[in-house]
């Protein structure tokens, strides 16, 4: 079974396809970190993001970078929504990620274009979102837990950019399939949003995959 969990940055798609892998017993991969290594590498690299050709140099990673936390930075993160508009490098990255997909047993997939681009034949495809305040809210409130000094309004700047970015992108634009189900996170808790999307798992595959019943 291959779930693909598609949605905005802070609309919770992370925290519940990591609780839908473990529920449903499948491998995770978060493909953000794709593209945060992309960034993360070509600011190693001293390149430019808006530059096609850097960028694209930069997606030669080794897959451990992928378990550096220096890439959840919001600087990374940034900088992985700037080289994400490059067709070459969602080129690149694509067959990694279609690789993870198409395994034996399926996996989920959380990120922007799964449903529409990597996993269009998925089994279970939804769309996570919520308000950009609400987004900028956790991620604002994230941030503080880490000790960092933040302003919330530089925040909702910020998510409003990557918005537009990854909305208006030439190549794989975030929008949800014909085919998902829309999941708004905007006012539930973590905990009903993923009770919420283990029920839409269960509803579209008749829980035939269903193991954890917690």
């Amino acid at each position: 079974m291959i779930i693909a969990v598609d949605g905005p940055t802070a609309s919770g798609k992370g925290t519940i396809s990591k609780r839908l892998a473990k529920h449903f017993a499948l491998p995770f991969l978060d493909t953000g970190l794709l593209y945060r290594a992309v960034g993360w590498t070509l600011q190693q690299q001293g390149g430019d993001p808006d530059n096609p050709a850097d960028a694209l140099a930069a997606c030669n990673f080794e897959s451990s970078l992928l378990d550096d936390p220096a890439l959840r930075s919001e600087d990374i993160g940034g900088l992985a929504s700037r080289v994400s508009v490059h067709p070459p490098v969602r080129r690149a990255l694509d067959k990694r990620q279609k690789d993870f997909a198409g395994q034996p047993g399926g996996a989920v997939l959380d990120g922007r274009d799964i449903g529409t681009v990597i996993a269009p034949d998925a089994d279970v495809k939804l769309f996570v979102t919520a308000s950009s305040e609400a987004r900028a809210v956790r991620r604002f409130e994230e941030m503080k837990r880490r000790g960092q000094q933040v302003d919330f309004e530089d925040i909702l700047a910020d998510i409003l950019q990557r918005d537009e970015r990854d909305q208006n992108r030439a190549t794989a634009p975030l929008k949800p399939a014909a085919d998902a189900v829309l999941l708004d996170t905007t006012n539930l808790t973590i905990d009903a949003a993923i009770q919420q999307a283990i029920a839409l798992v269960n509803a579209k595959t008749s829980g035939r995959r269903d193991k954890d019943p917690a």
